[in-house]
This record gives C-alpha cells, sequence and structure tokens, in this order.
C-alpha cells in the first residue's frame, strides 16, 4: 500500500517563535489518519526563530532522533549533555526512564530548521542515553547513507530498537536513489523536490514537506528533480 501526504496536508502549529508542521497525530492536533507508521510515531518539521526555542521539558521510554537542515540547534539536557547540532550532525536522545532536555536555536540572528523524529524503543524502562555523531563525510560518499539504526550499522548512531533504521540522501537534480522494502517506510522530502516510482503503479511528483507512506511494499525509487534531501526510515 502507498499513502501520500503533500506539504500541505500536515497538522500545522504556528505561534511567535514557532512554525512546525506534523506528519503524523501530535499534541493537540489529533487526526485518526495519520497517527504512526509502523514504529514511526512523530515527525516534525520544524522552524524556530532566532533566540527562541523549547524549554525545559520531559520525556520517558522514546527514540528521539533531531536532524538539522539550516542553522545551529543547542541541546542541553539532565544527564548533562550540551550539543550544538548543524547540518549533518546527527543526534539521538533515549528518554528511557526519564529525561528532561532544552532546545534552542543558538543564534540570535538566523533561524534554525530541523526534523525531529519518535519511535518506540524495543525496551522499556532502560537508562538514559545521548549521542551525537557528525556524518557529513558519510552523506558526501553520495547514495542513501544509514545514520541511526538499532541494527549495528557501522558509522550510524545506535537506538534502542531493532527494528528501525534511518537514513538519508542528499541528491543532485536527475540523480536516483532505491529506496529499500521493509513492512513500513516512511519517505520525507525535507528539501527540493522530486520523482517517485513505485514501480508498481503510477509514478508521481513529491515536493519538499511531503511524505511517501509504504506499507509492505517492495524496493521503489526517488529521482530528484532539483537538489533534494529525504530522510527515509525503514521499520517493521
Amino acid at each position: 500500500m502507498i499513502t501520500v501526504q503533500r506539504a500541505d496536508e500536515r497538522l500545522h502549529t504556528q505561534i511567535d517563535w514557532l512554525d512546525s508542521w506534523h506528519s503524523f497525530s501530535f499534541g493537540s492536533h489529533y487526526h485518526p489518519d495519520h497517527v504512526n507508521h509502523g514504529l514511526l510515531l512523530v515527525n516534525n518539521d520544524d522552524r524556530v526563530a532566532p533566540s527562541g526555542g523549547f524549554g525545559t521539558h520531559s520525556h520517558r521510554d522514546m527514540e528521539i532522533v533531531t536532524w538539522v537542515l539550516e542553522g545551529r540547534l543547542e541541546h542541553r539536557d539532565s544527564q548533562g549533555n550540551h550539543g550544538i547540532l548543524y547540518p549533518g550532525l546527527a543526534q539521538r536522545m533515549s528518554a528511557g526512564t526519564g529525561i528532561a532536555h532544552s532546545e534552542y536555536n543558538a543564534s540570535d540572528t538566523e533561524p534554525v530548521h530541523f526534523i525531529q523524529m519518535w519511535v518506540r524503543p524495543d525496551t522499556a524502562g532502560i537508562a538514559p542515553g545521548y549521542e551525537q555523531r557528525d556524518l557529513n563525510d558519510s552523506l558526501a560518499q553520495g547514495g542513501l547513507r544509514v545514520i541511526a539504526s538499532g541494527k549495528n550499522h557501522p558509522g550510524a548512531i545506535h537506538i534502542n530498537q531493532r527494528d528501525a533504521e534511518f537514513s538519508v540522501a542528499r541528491l543532485a537534480a536527475g540523480e536516483s536513489v532505491t529506496i529499500p522494502a521493509n513492512s513500513h517506510v516512511h519517505v520525507f522530502v525535507a528539501r527540493g523536490d522530486g520523482r517517485f516510482d513505485p514501480v508498481s503503479s503510477d509514478v508521481f511528483d513529491v515536493a519538499a514537506g511531503g511524505g511517501i507512506r509504504l506499507t509492505a511494499h517492495g524496493e521503489s525509487q526517488f529521482t530528484a528533480t532539483t537538489a533534494a534531501e529525504i530522510l527515509v526510515w525503514a521499520t517493521a
């Protein structure tokens, strides 16, 4: 099965410092057709104004992956971790038994644009954890690169979910990548636009902010029509 979610079909939160688009139900937003896709529960496309941000708040029993597209995002948490996230630096926070953190735009003059994604852990009640890693060299090799995984992929950050992996491709116009088969695959076009070819049905175009949900589907193809960046989750 294939479900396409266009950018303007997402749920939307907008306040003075935050412009956030939600691929799935989040906070006060609920839609029965957009609750999760496999183990992926949250795919938030956030833009935070200069000096704005999320004050200290808590999570538990969730694997949270943050991927910056533009700007700098400052992270602090109750475990003493502190990081400045930038494009190509992957971050994973395991909430486990409970962790509190804040996320602020690290710039007084430029906005920050990032995608935050949540997946269920395979084990509840683990100790909280944190990891960040610069993966720009891996991305520069081209193709779809594994960024975060519960399957011990070399070079990827580790998430505590054995049935999930997160990959990114930065594509030049005209470049194609193969989207792997899995029980649930979520393809999110973070930047640019492209053409999605599911092989078994008609080809269709997807612009920035659009998502494709594949359920029990074979391999497919994505071809960038402009320079593009796509984020791909494959889960149980």
